[in-house]
């Protein structure tokens, strides 16, 4: 998930530069929703993850 962040990081990078604002803005705005979903989820991970058996 990080991984799309990224790659929608990068397509509002270059629309940005090439001029196309409505796509940079719709890319960017993804890219904080997927980035915030990698956060949440990394969390839950972290909290929930493995645990060793109680024996």
């Amino acid at each position: 998930m990080l991984q799309l962040a990224v790659l929608f990081l990068i397509v509002a990078i270059v629309a940005g530069v090439l001029g196309f604002g409505v796509i940079a803005g719709t890319a960017a705005t993804i890219a904080k929703i997927a980035f915030v979903a990698f956060l949440v989820l990394f969390v839950i991970s972290l909290l929930f993850g493995r645990r060793s058996p109680v024996v």
